[in-house]
Order: C-alpha cells, then structure tokens, then sequence
C-alpha cells in the first residue's frame, strides 16, 4: 500500500533487503556515507552511553579485509577449506562498493541493562539501512560466520564487551529482487484486555 503523500511511512512499507548479488557500484559517497552514519546514530540509547560504533569497508579495504577472512576461515574451517571457498572469502566484501560492519558495546551501567543496549546497537543497523535506502541505495544486513568468528573478533580488535551486530552491505540496485511475503498483523498483534 503506497504512501505518496508521506515519504517516510513509504519508505517504510516499501523497504527491502537487497542481496549483494543484487548490487553494484556506485556506493555512496563519502558525504552520504557521512549522512548515513549521522542518522545511525540517531537512535534510543538510554544514558547516552553509545553502545555501538561502526568499521567501514570500502575501496581497497574490502579486498584487503577479505584476505584476512579467507585466512581465518582456514584456520577456523580447516576442513572446509577447499580453494574454491577460500577465493569465496577473498571475494566476500567486495560482493558491495560499501560494507560497515556495526559493534555492538556493553557499557557497564546498572541504569541501562545489557539488552537495552544491544537493542540500541539493532536500532543503529536499522537507521542505518533506512538512511541508505531514503538516498536510493540497497541494503543488506547480514550475520554470516564472521560475524561470530573468534579470529574475525581479533582481527577486527574487538574487546571482551564488543560483538559484532552484523555487517551492512550498500550499492546500488542491479535489480529489485521479487518481494517476499510478510507475516500477517493478525497473527502477531495481539491486544491486551
């Protein structure tokens, strides 16, 4: 159901994942990327304590990061390990222009427990990939095994209160992919009485 008269609720009703198969160049640029981010940031954080932060892949960086995720899943993956999974992995961030890898912190605060926090990391990806896409871009926001990697989580510095939320691939739209279906409000709204 469109909404053309309100831009942000269209948006909303209109908004997809879009696979990396599904993406080329360009991504945003540094100033969209900027704006991105600022709107990121701009989410529920109950005591200010910023329990997220944000790695950005893009240019070199992407193939430089996929080196070392093709190294980790060796060790990590010994067995699976064939060259044609490796050259997977080499190639694995460079399937976006643009990918930003989202962390998410616990801050010790009694006053803000550690979910709220980690909601707050969620709130994050989400502005982040609303953002992206009110600028035309697609999104995916993905938790594949590095995002639980021990070797990833070293490589990437992460300290004992830091995870990784996910990682947000960006680019432009090859195609749309086909809509999928969506639960149906009857069967998780309920009413309290």
């Amino acid at each position: 159901m469109p909404f053309p008269d309100n831009p942000t609720l269209d948006l909303l009703l209109r908004r997809r994942s879009v696979g990396p198969g599904f993406m080329l160049a360009p991504g945003p640029s540094d100033a969209e990327l900027q704006l991105i981010l600022t709107a990121a940031a701009r989410v529920p954080d109950h005591k200010k304590l910023v329990p997220w932060r944000f790695i950005v892949f893009q240019r070199g960086a992407r193939e430089g990061f996929g080196e070392t995720l093709a190294a980790v899943f060796a060790r990590e993956f010994s067995d699976q390990a064939n060259p044609e999974r490796l050259a997977v992995e080499r190639g694995r961030f460079t399937r976006a222009p643009l990918v930003v890898g989202v962390v998410s912190r616990i801050v010790d605060n009694p006053a803000a427990p550690a979910w709220e926090q980690t909601l707050s990391a969620g709130a994050a990806c989400q502005n982040f990939v609303v953002a992206a896409n009110a600028l035309g871009y697609g999104t995916a926001w993905i938790t594949e095994w590095y995002s639980y990697s021990p070797g990833v989580t070293a490589a990437l510095k992460l300290q004992p209160h830091e995870r990784m939320a996910g990682f947000i691939y960006v680019g432009s739209r090859r195609e749309n992919p086909p809509e999928r279906e969506r639960p149906s409000l009857d069967a998780i709204v309920s009413h309290w009485n």
